[in-house]
């Protein structure tokens, strides 16, 4: 193939047309995944891989397959994988060997979709920058000083740089559309409950909530329809039926009503982000878009919110690694107290412990009415700011992070760093679909604009993200550090 496809759909059209197999795709992707250095991916299943892309040539061959067969995509190691390491990231885990599949892995592997490996991601998913992986940060392929964002950081850097067309991610607090952002790629963060979370290990369980990552809204389309539906396995999985995501992309936005949060446009926003979402405002503008100025009057207490509920819910999760039934355990405990505090204290990384003593104190005896039970009724006055607003308009539209990619290091602080997520965070409490589509360039470093829209409202803003994909190139650009056939399609 000269002219090699890099999308997605690109791929699927390729095949269905002979112009290549699935594995050949696949063996490509594994050749780029080798040679990168990114440090983007955890564990590598080249022999599996192959090996299904050959199991769907042949279904293909025989007239059995479906329209994304043999095309390769990542998982983010944190869905449970039958026969592979589930590091979640963390040393916990190192040794874990998943004897199932989570759903979405199951439902993306009966589509058809050839999984490459695990990705590398924040320990148990809490961080914003990939810096707390057990396996080293993941570097950002538009600028290697740079972090890639987190905590799904090692799913959006294999997209930035062509290692694969699609993975998947996980978001709590914005942890697929943040890194979407810094990486210059696409993030969708559906409704709370519209995919699985079973066999996804759990962070906070009301607030976790899985969905792609890829070049483009379209691309984004097919991987949520093959992960998307209920599962009787997750009690809070929703009985919605699952539309084709890919049906409506290229309707006319004439008339589609996008408020703007002025809350999301003050000082802490960077000047740069500021003048690309200015730009992106006026392409929805010529789109035929109603663009208006609403308001999210609690919008200031999603941070300190979140980081009462997420902790909490955290540290109760979490109390199951304790170096009893698997995960890590240390060498020669004296005793029980002794087996649980050393087992922990070794299995996991800094910020898992402050997050896990954070949420323990919450709960605690005379603080649970002070902070856990506060923070639920502050989630609920953001919840209803959003639904006043969507009484107004379709969409919210503003920035996704705060400014483009900080570099590796450069955070010491917690609370700088969870202010990475102030303008992500609101939509997980709320239980809102949301995405972060690409909208420019600072300093070489991609920014993200950020999408939000009313339940189960995907379709609208896939479609939005779409019309405006088809007026802008940000999503084609090409990170510095791609590898071959790393470009654009």
């Amino acid at each position: 193939m000269a002219d090699k496809p890099k999308t997605l759909r690109a791929m699927r059209d390729a095949v269905a047309a002979g112009d290549c197999s699935g594995e050949e795709l696949v063996t490509e992707a594994l050749e780029r995944i080798d040679a990168d250095t990114h440090n983007a991916f955890i564990t590598v299943d080249a022999e599996g891989a192959r090996a299904a892309a050959r199991a769907a040539d042949a279904e293909r061959a025989a007239g059995r397959a479906g329209p994304l067969a043999g095309l390769p995509m990542a998982h983010k190691d944190i869905f449970c994988t039958d026969g592979l390491k589930t590091s979640c990231g963390s040393r916990m885990l190192d040794s874990f060997v998943a004897p199932y599949d989570a759903t979405v892995v199951e439902r993306m592997a009966g589509a058809g979709l050839v999984n490459l490996g695990k990705t590398n991601m924040d320990e148990f998913a809490m961080g914003s920058s990939n810096e707390t992986s057990y396996y080293g940060p993941v570097r950002n392929p538009w600028d290697p000083q740079a972090v890639p964002g987190g905590s799904s950081g090692g799913s959006a850097a294999a997209v930035a740089a062509g290692l694969v067309p699609g993975t998947t991610g996980t978001d709590t607090g914005g942890s697929i559309r943040q890194p979407a952002a810094l990486c210059g790629v696409t993030g969708l963060k559906p409704t709370y409950g519209r995919v699985s979370r079973w066999g996804m290990i759990a962070f906070a369980s009301s607030l976790d909530q899985a969905g792609p990552m890829a070049r483009t809204a379209e691309d984004c389309a097919l991987l949520l329809g093959a992960m998307a539906g209920f599962d009787e396995r997750d009690s809070t999985s929703l009985q919605e039926p699952v539309p084709d995501y890919t049906e409506g992309l290229g309707r006319s936005l004439e008339g589609l009503r996008i408020g703007l949060p002025k809350e999301y446009f003050g000082s802490g926003l960077d000047a740069g982000t500021a003048r690309a979402l200015e730009a992106a405002i006026e392409e929805f503008r010529g789109l035929g878009a109603e663009i208006r100025e609403v308001s999210l009057p609690h919008a200031e207490l999603a941070v300190p919110t979140y980081y009462v509920i997420a902790p909490a819910e955290c540290s109760s999760n979490l109390s199951r690694f304790d170096g009893v039934r698997y995960g890590h355990r240390c060498q020669d405990p004296e005793d029980l107290e002794d087996l649980y505090k050393r087992s922990r204290g070794e299995g996991f990384g800094d910020e898992v412990k402050r997050r896990v003593m954070v949420g323990t104190y919450a709960l605690s005896a005379g603080y649970f009415d002070a902070y856990y039970l506060k923070a639920q009724r502050m989630r609920r006055l953001i919840k209803n700011d959003f639904m006043a607003a969507f009484e107004e308009v379709d969409l919210l539209l503003g920035p996704t992070a705060p400014g483009p990619a900080f570099n590796i290091g450069e955070k010491t602080d917690p609370v700088s760093m969870y202010l990475s997520d102030i303008y992500t965070i609101a939509a997980n409490l709320a239980g809102l679909p949301a995405m972060s589509v690409p909208a420019g360039l600072v300093d070489g470093r991609p920014v993200g604009l950020q999408l939000i829209g009313n339940y189960f409202d995907e379709p609208g803003l896939l479609n939005a993200a779409h019309r405006y994909q088809q007026v802008t190139d940000w999503h084609q650009r090409v990170a510095p550090g791609a590898t071959a056939n790393g470009e654009g399609a």
